[in-house]
């Protein structure tokens, strides 16, 4: 049966506020990073891994369990050492539930939106303080969102995936590195790496996350001190 909704939200015509976002590469150009197509494909390719590593454990634990998706949230805001990545983690979480709620008939989402608005989840003061705090980063909202959408696991850790890449390419377009046509043969390209990323990593735990590319981090949190920039990390 073919996943429409999926489809749906894989459009890059979807409104999660990826397009704002350049993933980090903007500021990586900007350090001699990135600026041709062939340092494009290591840029793309590491910047999956980092992903795989940091991300898909979160999407992977509250996709199974929804309901300490504001636990993994406050988890995942203490790994996000950069304030950029935290700053783009929280942004484009808070849009994908929004855009989600507005467009599916679903109500669990619909609840998930609405905390996500509020600064402090209502958890037991049993659970204090470690779901207290409500900053609806992306990666566990999105796991927990695909999960009320009727996705399997591996659909919504394989959309997740793919989205970062599409957004690496999206802003090389936007940033001048390639054009359209080579931004589609990069995706093709890094096929493999989705694949290998995918395997390598969906059964990791929240306790394994981490950044196998911290170079890539390091150059985006200079992001706020470019001269000009395009966008918001």
């Amino acid at each position: 049966m073919v996943r429409w909704r999926f489809l749906q939200i894989a459009d890059s015509a979807f409104p999660t506020g990826g397009f704002a976002h350049s993933s980090g590469l903007e500021a990586a150009i900007h350090h001699g990073r990135a600026k041709t197509a062939e340092g494009l494909d290591d840029y793309a390719r590491e910047h999956l891994w980092n992903v795989g590593h940091a991300s898909l454990p979160f999407v992977a634990a509250a996709f199974e369990t929804p309901d300490d998706v504001w636990a993994l949230d406050a988890r995942i805001d203490a790994t996000l050492t950069s304030h950029v990545a935290n700053r783009a983690s929280r942004t484009q979480g808070r849009t994908f539930l929004a855009t989600c709620a507005r467009i599916f008939d679903e109500p669990a989402v619909l609840a998930l939106a609405v905390r996500s608005r509020s600064s402090r989840s209502s958890c037991s003061a049993a659970d204090e303080p470690a779901c207290a705090k409500v900053t609806a980063h992306l990666a566990p909202v999105f796991g927990a969102s695909l999960a009320a959408l009727g996705a399997t696991k591996d659909e919504a850790l394989g959309l997740h995936l793919y989205m970062a890449l599409r957004s690496v390419a999206s802003a090389a377009v936007r940033l001048g590195v390639v054009g359209p046509h080579e931004a589609q043969r990069l995706q093709q390209r890094q096929a493999t790496t989705l694949d290998d990323v995918l395997a390598a990593c969906a059964d990791l735990r929240p306790d394994d996350a981490a950044l196998v590319c911290p170079l890539l981090e390091i150059m985006g949190a200079t992001h706020d001190r470019l001269y000009a920039r395009l966008f918001q990390s």
